[in-house]
């Protein structure tokens, strides 16, 4: 015989109607997750902040400077797999159970395939963000357009192409990132929590976007205005907004789907 709670990870999503300023309440019950348990999601934050800043370097070393933005902008798109452990962390904590670190991994492993499946998905994504940011720069600047890093922001900004550029890579930018967040707003969480497939969590994440169009584009704002802010001082508010963010999406998860 399954047991109850087998049973109750087979039961069909339901997708519930917030208010538009519902993700206040998320950000509330984040914070309280991460001031619970400051040294797991503090280690998440400062490991992303490591990668963020070895991201930087490689990118200088290589003379790509100008793919720093848009490989900081595709971190939308890839961090909401990376925050398993912290849905994990809320998860434990929402259960009355102990939170560890050792606990928290099994955030990534104990759906592990579905879960390495929807990262897949989300670094093909950020790749051809990557790409598509390349063509529209080179499109844009011309191929030949290579001065010294020192002399690229000026470069940039004496040339009559820049607010194209930046109108036309905003708004592709801003599509790309709006179908990671659409097929990951819930099922990350949705897959750490209940044992299903990764399509069946990204069909109800899609719906669960569909219903509450106000309270996710509200909260999808939230996310983007927090990270570009974390990002200004060198990636070091990553520390903070990463774990913020990652255990206000659990309960946003557990607020919209039953």
């Amino acid at each position: 015989m399954p047991s109850d709670a087998e049973i109750a990870t087979r039961r069909p999503a339901t997708i519930r109607t917030v208010a538009p300023d519902r993700p206040w309440a998320w950000l509330t019950a984040g914070w309280r997750d991460l001031m619970a348990n400051p040294q797991i999601g503090f280690f998440y934050g400062g490991a992303l902040t490591l990668a963020g800043w070895l991201l930087a370097m490689l990118l200088l070393w290589s003379r790509t400077a100008w793919a720093i933005l848009p490989a900081s902008a595709g971190f939308f798109m890839v961090a909401p797999i990376l925050a398993a452990g912290l849905y994990e962390a809320s998860r434990l904590r929402e259960a009355g159970q102990p939170v560890t670190f050792a606990a928290c991994l099994q955030g990534f492993t104990r759906n592990g395939g579905q879960l390495a499946f929807m990262g897949v998905v989300l670094v093909v994504l950020h790749l051809f963000w990557v790409r598509v940011a390349a063509l529209i720069f080179m499109l844009m600047f011309g191929i030949n357009f290579a001065p010294a890093l020192e002399s690229l922001p000026m470069a940039m900004l004496r040339s009559d192409m820049l607010l194209p550029f930046l109108i036309v890579g905003t708004g592709a930018g801003a599509v790309l990132a709006g179908a990671a967040f659409a097929i990951s707003a819930v099922s990350i969480p949705m897959l750490v929590d209940r044992d299903i497939t990764a399509m069946e969590a990204i069909s109800v994440s899609v719906r669960t976007v569909l219903a509450n169009p106000a309270a996710m584009l509200f909260w999808g704002g939230l996310i983007v205005v927090f990270t570009a802010m974390a990002m200004v001082p060198f990636f070091l508010g990553l520390a903070l907004v990463i774990p913020l963010v990652g255990h206000a999406t659990f309960h946003a998860y557990r607020d919209l789907v039953r």
